[in-house]
Parts: C-alpha cells; sequence; structure tokens
C-alpha cells in the first residue's frame, strides 16, 4: 500500500467505510442511515483499484452503491477517488464479500450486481476457488429484488463458459438474451481491459435478471 492510499485509507474509512458485522443487517433503514437517503443500491464485489466504481458511481448519481474488496491498495485508491471527486453515493467494505451477502445482505435488497473480473483462477486444479459457484449465485439471486439484475464480465473464455452455465442453472434468475452481451454502455472500460483489447484479448459479459 502506497503513503497516499494508507492516508486516505485512514482518513477516509470514518465517511466511506463499513465495518463488517454479522449483526449489523443492512436494512433499508440502515442503508437510509449509512448514506443519507433513500435509493436504489448496487453492489459490486472485487472493484480492483476503484476506477470502475467511480465511474459508475458518477454516472448514476441516483443510486447507491456498496463496493467490496479485501485487498488494502485497492481500498485505499478507491478512497482516495472518492475523497477527491467529494463521491458521496458509494460506501466502501475490506472483507469476505461471500461472508458479507451472506450475513449482512438481507433478501431482496439490491437493484443490481456487478462482478466484472474476478480472479479467474485459471489451473484447473483451482478452478474451484473460482468465486461464481452455484451456491454463491444462488445466495446472490436471493438477495437482488424481483427485476434485478447480475451483470458478469471475464477476460477468460472457459470462466465465461462456466459462468454461463451457472446463471443458466440458477431458477431465479432468467436471460433476456441468446447468452453473452457486447459490453453495456453502463460497464466502465477501465485501464486494465482497455490494455487487453489492445493486445487482442477476449471479454465475455454477462447479464441475468431475478424473475418477477
Amino acid at each position: 500500500m502506497s503513503p497516499a492510499q494508507q492516508r486516505a485509507l485512514e482518513e477516509g474509512w470514518a465517511r466511506w467505510g463499513v465495518d463488517y458485522s454479522p449483526q449489523d443487517l443492512l436494512t433499508p433503514e440502515r442503508l437510509q442511515t449509512l448514506f443519507g437517503r433513500t435509493a436504489p443500491l448496487g453492489l459490486e464485489i472485487g472493484f480492483g483499484m476503484g476506477e470502475g466504481t467511480l465511474a459508475m458511481a458518477l454516472q448514476r448519481p441516483e443510486w447507491n452503491f456498496l463496493a467490496i474488496d479485501v485487498h488494502g491498495p485497492g481500498v485505499g485508491a478507491l478512497l482516495k477517488k472518492l475523497a477527491e471527486n467529494n463521491v458521496n453515493n458509494v460506501r466502501v467494505m475490506r472483507h469476505d464479500a461471500v461472508e458479507v451477502v451472506r450475513h449482512m445482505l438481507p433478501q431482496a435488497i439490491l437493484e443490481g450486481i456487478h462482478i466484472f473480473f474476478p480472479d479467474p483462477w485459471p489451473k484447473s486444479r483451482h478452478h474451484k476457488r473460482r468465486l461464481i459457484q452455484p451456491p454463491f449465485v444462488e445466495l446472490l439471486s436471493e438477495r437482488l429484488k424481483g427485476g434485478g439484475y447480475l451483470h458478469l464480465a471475464t477476460d477468460w473464455q472457459d470462466y465465461a463458459e462456466q459462468m454461463r452455465v451457472v446463471l443458466r442453472a440458477e431458477s431465479q434468475l432468467e436471460n433476456t438474451g441468446a447468452g453473452f452481451i457486447e459490453r453495456p454502455d453502463w460497464r466502465p472500460l477501465t485501464r486494465f481491459e482497455s490494455r487487453g483489447v489492445r493486445l487482442g484479448h477476449g471479454v465475455w459479459d454477462l447479464l441475468f435478471w431475478r424473475r418477477k
């Protein structure tokens, strides 16, 4: 963690940070206290260095966003960006996302979920460590409101295929298209992705909706 990221973490956590507490369920009333308003809630899991999170927050000022990651430098980088842009519709958690979703998010609380470029764990023996697995997708689906969406993106084709299989098998979700989609305008193009595109890497997006 750089000195600037560490400083942003120390100075910004009180304003933008949310501590993990299984007893502190993020009910609508609790979210009203955290954000100072009632608004549609989006969840982002694994925000990297926060570029995309900032872009979406600025693009959708009418939404609130809960951004979760375990990577200290990334958390510090995002807090620094939020401070520099005086953004108030993002709250940040530094904890395991599966535990946060399971223990702190009530059912039917989310309008949208973004999971962009999760760790692909490319070796076959490590595939079981991938985040997108049936039990977690079921958990996420239960946290979506009817009509809410789950948006995934990856630059690993075999992971993309696994994601599609898992999402299609989840009975709470439906896909209005044939499968993969072009990157929607609302998903920011990060420096990481831009570099991959220049190098000829493929990117696969999946968008599924919670059945009403």
